[in-house]
């Protein structure tokens, strides 16, 4: 033991040393300091502390001096110390939020972390600190469009309410094309991915033509239905529908949800639409295609297949998209919308006002 210290152990200190050591919830380091207390009352020397505690001997050394000085209760306590920088003024972040929230210099379109760095005054690592805390990313931009349909509220709960509680007998579908799906060959091999360093591909490719995917999304049973073409035409689409009627059982009433393109309301769409009654047409207000629910599906086939596929002709791009569609439907999920109408409502109207009360 080192000189000068004498360590003195009452009944009931050691009470409270053997219940924190059998305890199994309580702190490893609470555990090993009390350790070092009874054994250092058990008459062990420094060395054999050393051994039982696996702690170098300053550590040692420490909490005995801490145990002598505040008995238990130190040896559940660290101590704080001041950090080695004083916290940044409160003026300084104000400054800093108020900049980044501001217009940016010059003709600079945001700032960076670093031109508020040199604006500030501070470091880029401590501007990085305040926008984090602050939830601000000037670095980030979200792109957006309210509608500006008279009818939008109409055609909302129209289109929810057939998500929501779709009529008896019928099918809802969510219908709407992927057009000019480009069939792209890299112009060198790329590289796979391993660790510490992400898979690679060419930026520049070779067109090899292209095709339009027409979908029809079940949104009780999640599957789709699908059909690859060269064009986007009123004929196409019409084809597609004459498909669809044919796959969906003819007892069924048939819903279909979709967007305003002109093709889905040519003249000769409209004939076809009243020679088969079964049909109804439910519109999604314009600028509002987040709103049909096949636009999901065309989201998970970009980024899953086509975004890293190479891809040598039309022909091997069809065949990739009609596999993984093939793949959905062997494991479909139905299609649940969950954000209610009135907030919806609420939210573009608040947009609205913001928008106004700019320009």
């Amino acid at each position: 033991m080192r000189a000068g210290i004498v360590v003195n152990v009452t009944r009931a200190d050691r009470r409270r040393l053997e219940v924190i050591v059998s305890d199994r919830s309580a702190p490893q380091k609470h555990v090993w300091r009390a350790q070092i207390i009874l054994a250092t009352a058990d008459g062990c020397g420094t060395i054999e502390i050393m051994r039982r505690s696996g702690k170098a001997k300053p550590v040692v050394w420490r909490w005995q001096q801490r145990f002598m000085a505040e008995g238990v209760d130190g040896l559940l306590r660290d101590k704080t110390r001041k950090p080695g920088k004083p916290p940044l003024p409160a003026a300084t972040v104000q400054k800093v939020i108020d900049l980044v929230t501001g217009p940016p210099p010059g003709e600079a379109t945001h700032w960076t972390g670093r031109m508020l760095a040199r604006a500030v005054g501070i470091s880029l690592r401590s501007v990085q600190r305040i926008l984090e805390a602050h939830q601000l990313a000037p670095h980030r931009v979200r792109t957006f469009k309210l509608s500006n349909d008279p009818t939008f509220a109409e055609k909302l709960r129209d289109v929810v309410g057939l998500y929501i509680d779709p009529p008896a007998h019928a099918v809802v579908l969510s219908v709407d094309e992927k057009s000019q799906i480009q069939a792209l060959d890299r112009t060198q091999p790329g590289l796979p991915m391993k660790p510490g360093r992400a898979g690679t591909m060419t930026h520049d490719y070779k067109r090899n033509g292209t095709t339009t995917l027409f979908a029809a999304l079940n949104v009780l049973d999640g599957t789709i239905i699908s059909r690859n073409m060269k064009r986007h035409r009123h004929q196409e689409f019409i084809r597609f529908l004459n498909e669809v009627d044919a796959q969906v059982p003819k007892r069924k009433e048939i819903h279909a949800i979709i967007d305003n393109y002109a093709t889905h309301k040519h003249p000769k769409v409209r004939k076809w639409l009243t020679q088969h009654p079964r049909w109804t047409f439910h519109f999604t207000p314009t600028s509002a295609s987040w709103l049909n629910a096949v636009e999901g599906f065309f989201a998970k086939l970009t980024n899953r297949r086509l975004k890293r596929g190479v891809f040598r002709s039309v022909a091997e791009l069809e065949t990739a998209i009609e596999r993984f569609i093939a793949e959905t439907n062997a494991d479909p999920k139905p299609f649940l919308w969950t954000a209610r109408p009135n907030r919806i409502l609420a939210a573009v109207k608040r947009g609205k006002q913001t928008l106004e009360s700019i320009h």
